[in-house]
């Protein structure tokens, strides 16, 4: 009897578990944090420091968080599009007045490392403390693996790789100091798996998850946390400023509003309900690339023949929002 109650009710279970996941657009733990944990509010009064705000995932992640009230520091090396943004925290956020003193604007490129140091003592001396680093700052690249001048990766490696583990490498001790903090990356989905025709991309995602895994592991104890967001096809300046196989080049080319990809301001929400939680990693990304993800994650070799067997042509369409 018992029996016959727990096979129709398991199986009415596994269906509701697969519609949902059909519609899902982040993995199943964030998905719960999402409707049971802490939502962004929890961050108020907290200081952010965003690099990459100057448009994209970066830009609305400061409007969300401007919203929530964090204290921001706003950073990316265009100096007018950093005071846009600045302006457009102030008219969404709780307190304009509070604001407006909230939020520093800190012009930096990343590649720049002799002047991290400089820029953590100035953020230091603003707000007296850092409580969040948002390494978003990257830039993408596309072009044939067999093509790409070896310069084109080093000059990946330094912006998307070097830059925010040497921005880290300022910031941590700060927050050892303090007694704790977090450190969020936005990485990819290319940092999970091999994408085709983006070998310097591709290949600096993956770093970034070897240096903050092993940053995570020897913080244990020290109530620093790391949080590496991996987001999929979502709308952005990614291709306007991406790389190509000569150094020096760029892509130059906008995204369309018909491609099917997640919109930025989701994207930006979901990544600070992954900061409110402190998830380890967190991955944003409709369907079918976040079941690609899991099968990836959990079923490499599966995962692996499936992309041979579907070919490069239509793993591009998929990130190319087609």
């Amino acid at each position: 009897m018992m029996w016959d109650l727990l096979l129709p009710c398991g199986l009415a279970l596994a269906v509701l578990l697969a519609v949902l996941f059909a519609f899902a657009d982040t993995d199943f733990l964030l998905a719960l944090y999402e409707k049971f944990g802490k939502d962004c509010g929890s961050l108020s009064g907290k200081v952010v420091w965003i690099t990459g705000a100057s448009s994209g995932i970066g830009e609305h992640i400061a409007y969300c968080l401007a919203k929530s009230g964090c204290r921001l520091v706003l950073t990316a090396r265009r100096v007018e599009e950093l005071e846009r943004v600045k302006q457009a925290c102030i008219s969404q956020g709780p307190n304009s007045a509070a604001l407006e003193k909230n939020i520093l604007v800190l012009p930096l490129d990343v590649v720049h490392f002799h002047k991290h140091r400089e820029a953590v003592q100035t953020v230091l001396e603003h707000f007296g403390q850092i409580d969040i680093l948002v390494n978003n700052a990257a830039r993408g690249q596309f072009a044939e693996w067999i093509k790409v001048e070896l310069d084109v990766d080093r000059e990946l490696f330094e912006t998307n790789v070097l830059g925010p583990v040497s921005l880290s490498q300022e910031v941590v001790p700060h927050m050892i100091k303090r007694g704790g903090g977090q450190i969020v990356v936005t990485s990819s989905m290319a940092g999970k798996m091999g994408l085709p025709g983006a070998r310097s991309y591709t290949g600096s995602k993956h770093a970034i998850h070897g240096y903050f895994e092993s940053l995570r592991t020897e913080m244990a104890g020290k109530n620093i946390e790391v949080t590496l967001i991996c987001p999929g096809p979502t709308f952005s300046q990614l291709y306007l400023t991406a790389a190509t196989e000569r150094l020096g080049e760029t892509l130059g080319l906008r995204m369309e509003k018909t491609q099917k990809r997640m919109s930025t301001s989701r994207c930006a929400y979901l990544s600070c309900v992954a900061m409110a939680n402190q998830v380890s990693e967190a991955w944003i990304m409709q369907q079918p690339v976040l079941l690609t993800a899991y099968i990836i994650q959990y079923a490499p070799v599966l995962g692996r023949w499936l992309l041979k067997k579907f070919g490069p042509k239509q793993v591009q369409k998929i990130r190319e929002g087609k």
